[in-house]
């Protein structure tokens, strides 16, 4: 077996690898959160005194929840290939729930006690999230099948903050038990949103854009020989 073939299967196994494990903590997250929202409970401490803000929590996570365990399928190659129309109706889903979530998120954003330094982070995230799926929408309309996954990994990325988010949170309390519920929060909020964001452009650009410009020269190579001059006849 050569070389090239061996990397070629190291690669595969690694993906199904950390593909498998985003799996398991996006349902993970997405069943140990949402559900105490769903019966009248939290897995965080909420402040239910002020108007709306347990409610807009509750509707967000629903949507959001389903968006966590929709988005891992959606990147399985031979799941696109042999169930194209499945893909097609889980992506609506996605989106729409990726609309939805967002629409509560923005309310709870406004009126979270967590302070303004959460308040821009949620903001930014909420507006990033909005603008990479619908260019996701855009491009898949416009029939830019590449241009559709690198928009939906962006998009994947800032809806998996989600867990980062809280695998930062409980992280941080156990590490630093004195320092106040509400800063290690903000600070998880932020290490999420960008934390997430430079690990999809780097996957981006090493996984999906450099295998790209690589074929690129190949393709220009071949296309651009000479034609072989025809043999003199007899």
């Amino acid at each position: 077996m050569s070389t090239a073939v061996m990397s070629r299967a190291v690669r595969r196994r690694w993906w199904w690898f950390l593909w498998s494990v985003l799996v398991v903590l996006a349902i993970g997250i997405a069943v140990y959160f949402v559900t105490p929202y769903v019966t009248g409970g939290s897995a965080v401490p909420i402040d239910k005194n002020i108007v709306g803000y347990y409610l807009s929590l509750v509707v967000h996570s629903v949507p959001a929840g389903l968006t966590l365990i929709i988005g891992p399928w959606q990147f399985v190659p031979r799941l696109r290939a042999r169930f194209p129309r499945l893909h097609r109706v889980l992506g609506r889903v996605y989106l729409i729930s990726v609309v939805a979530a967002a629409a509560a998120a923005a309310y709870s954003t406004a009126v979270t006690p967590s302070g303004f330094a959460l308040q821009v982070a949620f903001t930014m995230l909420i507006v990033a999230w909005l603008y990479t799926g619908f260019q996701a929408y855009r491009t898949i309309r416009g029939g830019q099948v590449q241009l559709h996954r690198v928009w939906m990994i962006r998009n994947y990325s800032l809806t998996f903050a989600a867990v980062t988010l809280r695998l930062y949170l409980l992280l941080g309390v156990q590490l630093f038990p004195s320092v106040p519920f509400k800063d290690v929060y903000t600070a998880s909020g932020w290490a999420a949103l960008l934390g997430n964001a430079l690990v999809a452009e780097y996957f981006i650009i090493h996984r999906t854009l450099a295998p790209l410009a690589r074929r690129r020269p190949r393709a220009e190579t071949t296309t651009s020989e000479p034609p072989q001059p025809a043999a003199p006849g007899r």
